[in-house]
């Protein structure tokens, strides 16, 4: 473990009022220093790393970007890869505190399965095995495992191989306390303080219909922060 901590964000053009305020709290809360690299898709198509089709049922421009992580930590430590329609509440240092070593990676694995038929704005919401899986995933970038993937695997390999970790045998996926990847509107609220990571995955308040969800009030907080800075 490095003094800095790396983490790379989804980034997407309808959404990067959301990756803002996600960035802020981050910074807010880390007691250490902070890498922050945002995954936007253009910017990786430009450089040569992505250059799979658009994908129409993809809900945001990172679906994919996200598991080149470890490539883009060179292979080497551990690095977060995080969706960016997240609030943090706490350090995040506590996160990388719990990397198992034996593991080559870590996620919170939830036995989710959305109500609804559509979420952000007019998205549709699918349904499959490992749902949110890879929404927040804590990559030990170094094990030998996660050197499949490579820009040419995340370019064309299915996205049930990549979403459903199906390089890794089961017991390589290291388990979370869902307070890391605590998903709005599926997950009750703690009975004191706040989830340690709010996923707003249904739409959050930077979405005119999502105004009324669970911790809107929390992250119009952070957006004033930010603003105010």
């Amino acid at each position: 473990m490095t003094d800095r901590l790396r983490v790379f964000i989804g980034w997407d053009s309808r959404e990067e009022e959301a990756y803002d305020v996600c960035v802020s709290s981050l910074r807010r809360h880390a007691s250490v220093p902070l890498d922050i690299v945002p995954l936007k898709q253009q910017d990786l198509r430009e450089q040569g790393l992505y250059t799979r089709p658009e994908d129409k049922l993809s809900s945001t421009e990172f679906s994919f970007t996200r598991f080149l992580t470890p490539y883009m930590a060179n292979f080497e430590g551990w690095a977060l890869f995080v969706d960016c329609d997240f609030l943090y509440t706490a350090d995040v240092a506590e996160l990388f505190a719990l990397a198992d070593e034996t593991k080559a990676l870590m996620c919170v694995q939830h036995d989710y399965t959305p109500k609804e038929t559509t979420k952000m704005d007019g998205q549709v919401q699918t349904v499959y095995p490992r749902k949110n899986w890879s929404s927040m995933v804590l990559y030990n970038a170094g094990h030998p495992k996660n050197r499949i993937l490579t820009p040419d695997v995340v370019n064309s390999e299915s996205g049930m191989f990549l979403h459903r970790f199906m390089w890794l045998e089961d017991d390589l996926i290291g388990d979370l306390p869902y307070t890391w990847n605590w998903l709005e509107g599926f997950y009750p609220r703690p009975e004191e303080g706040y989830p340690k990571a709010i996923h707003y995955t249904r739409g959050g308040p930077w979405f005119k219909d999502w105004q009324s969800v669970d911790y809107a009030d929390l992250w119009q907080a952070e957006k004033c922060r930010l603003q105010a800075a």
